[in-house]
């Protein structure tokens, strides 16, 4: 929220019209400073708060820090100093040195902000805040030394060094790839025309073995894997077939 959300109508001698307005001439100069009583301005936003009956604090804040620095820049025009200190206070200088009055004060606005929501976000931990026990705020060397064991110290150092045990993985799962069963197949055929199943995937767990019957199943629909069995639950020779030549000798 920024000064500008200030909803102030002035009713002065010199001026009538919002505050941002006002504002707005007096950094042009089309206001003089010098003629501006900022003590009405002040009188007509705390009558402005008695009827709104809320403190908006960051407004407040930014309209104290404003009129502040209007205070100062007017109390030196009409209060002026050696003719070289006259020399630094132009009207364009004692705009630019207002502006930088209010952004520093933005500066520090955004800051406190930041920092009050670090702390909100902390606000879950909890850290220790009770003082040390007596007997534990004045000990001699020679006490102190007597409480801490050296071989209780390393072993804990040891402990905390020591290799903890692999972890279980036999609960998991293998994952046995459609494509690799496949190319297992094809390769095997590769070799030779005709293989027995259980001579080459029997040593395969139960999972990857039924994977393979699925790449089998996937081979014959393509034409490339053939099978026969001659009991049933007896062994399984796996043929290749061999390319057909459609339209030789045409």
């Amino acid at each position: 929220m920024a000064i500008a959300d200030l909803d102030l109508d002035l009713d002065l001698e010199l001026f009538a019209g919002p505050f941002d307005l006002l504002m707005a001439v007096v950094l042009r100069e089309e206001v003089s400073l010098l003629d501006l009583q900022l003590g009405e301005v002040v009188v007509a936003y705390v009558e402005h708060l008695e009827r709104e009956g809320e403190l908006e604090l960051e407004v407040a804040t930014e309209f104290l820090v404003l009129i502040a620095a209007l205070l100062e820049l007017k109390s030196r025009l009409m209060l002026p100093g050696p003719e070289e200190e006259l020399d630094e206070l132009k009207p364009e200088e004692a705009v630019e040195e207002l502006i930088a009055r209010m952004l520093e004060y933005r500066r520090y606005r955004d800051a406190a902000v930041e920092l009050s929501a670090r702390f909100e976000s902390e606000r879950g931990y909890l850290y220790r805040s009770a003082p040390l026990p007596a007997e534990l705020r004045r000990v001699a060397v020679e006490a102190a030394s007597a409480v801490y064991d050296p071989d209780a110290l390393g072993t804990a150092l040891g402990d905390l060094l020591t290799e903890p045990p692999d972890v279980d993985l036999s609960h998991i799962r293998p994952t046995v790839s459609l494509e690799r069963r496949l190319r297992a197949l094809r390769d095997a055929l590769l070799r030779r025309k005709d293989f027995d199943f259980d001579d080459e995937f029997g040593g395969e767990d139960r999972l990857t073995q039924a994977v393979t019957v699925f790449a089998m199943l996937e081979l014959y629909r393509k034409g490339e894997v053939t099978w026969e069995q001659s009991e049933c639950f007896g062994p399984i020779r796996v043929k290749k077939v061999a390319p057909t030549n459609i339209g030789k000798g045409a």
